[in-house]
């Protein structure tokens, strides 16, 4: 892919750093874009530290979701763009808005300027909370054709927020988006190599582990997927034959339980694994937690539900292959552990 000009949206972000460093290792033009010029001196340190080559074919360009200032630059010239950039903020938000209309009309400006720049494909970075939740427990196994219910039981904002962002997305690239294509990559909770001293999403269970911030563990299961298989998908999906115009879930493997997770770093990591805990937490004591405390209900809520994702899709279309979720914990750990980011 030497030559080819891709943006990156939200370069300093965990999935945008590591897609930025996949296409530059792949022999790509990148740009990306920070909120503000005064950032690129900090994303180029944190991406040099994680392993970064060819740094000179790296630029960047100011752009907010928030605004319209900007897009039209950072698009400009690019054969594709990777829209990473999003508002992350699981769990109870006071006001709704302030993460689903920069998720949701953020997008679109990415996209309509995509659109008038010419870019043969936007690849979307969305979850699977735009998927599994919301509906009735059951053994079901969620695929690409499942959409979250937006009103459903354990929607939060999050959950809507890409919900609604990816649906206005595909709605925009049906009505509006012209010879350009669409396609959008769904990850499981994302864990793997800390990019930088910032702790992202579901590498701070990883740290609280560590760090003994957990006395024990409530029965909570996860699917887990490679932060760098995540980049990975995102640059098949770019130039797959067969990926436009579809969703791709991305997961390592079946989820595992929070206290696997703790199993596994305390048999792998020795010493360094000495404040992990061993015991469990019963449900009961969440449940009675969550009456009287609003952090406890998400949790509450998700007890004992082990959600299964099919990645047959990506693997079929985009011949991807991942590392298994011991690989990814690891990772996580180890460069959690490196870079002195465990306090206890």
């Amino acid at each position: 892919m030497a030559q080819t000009r891709v943006l990156v949206t939200g370069g300093s972000g965990f999935i945008a750093g590591h897609c930025v460093l996949r296409l530059l290792d792949q022999g790509c033009l990148v740009r990306t874009t920070v909120r503000s010029p005064e950032r690129e001196g900090a994303v180029r340190a944190v991406l040099a530290d994680a392993g970064m080559v060819r740094g000179d074919a790296l630029s960047f360009a100011a752009a907010d979701l928030t605004g319209e200032e900007g897009w039209d630059e950072a698009v400009s010239g690019c054969d594709y763009v990777l829209h990473v950039a999003s508002p992350v903020r699981p769990g109870h938000v006071r006001n709704e808005d302030e993460i689903i209309a920069p998720a949701r009309d953020g997008a679109l400006r990415v996209l309509r300027a995509a659109r008038d720049a010419g870019v043969r494909r936007v690849v979307l970075t969305s979850a699977f909370h735009a998927v599994g939740w919301g509906h009735p427990r059951t053994g079901r196994t969620f695929t690409e054709d499942d959409w979250t219910v937006l009103d459903g039981p354990g929607t939060d904002a999050y959950g809507r927020s890409k919900t609604l962002a990816e649906r206005a997305a595909w709605d925009f690239a049906a009505a509006e988006g012209g010879p350009m294509e669409l396609a959008t990559v769904l990850p499981v909770a994302v864990m793997g190599p800390v990019l930088g001293e910032r702790v992202s999403g579901p590498n701070h269970i990883v740290q609280r582990l560590l760090a003994g911030r957990m006395p024990g563990y409530p029965d909570l299961y996860l699917p887990i997927v490679d932060v760098r298989d995540v980049a990975g998908a995102h640059v098949a999906a770019m130039t797959a034959d067969g990926a436009a115009g579809r969703r791709f879930l991305v997961s390592s493997g079946p989820a595992i339980a929070l206290k696997e997770i703790g199993a596994i770093l305390r048999t792998r990591l020795g010493a360094a694994a000495k404040r992990v805990p061993t015991r469990s937490i019963p449900s009961a004591v969440v449940r009675t937690a969550a009456v009287f405390s609003a952090e406890y209900r998400p949790v509450a809520a998700e007890l004992g539900y082990a959600r299964k994702v099919s990645s047959d899709r990506a693997r079929r279309v985009l011949g991807w292959r991942p590392r298994t979720s011991e690989e990814a914990v690891l990772a996580a750990a180890e460069s959690l552990i490196r870079k002195s980011l465990v306090t206890g």
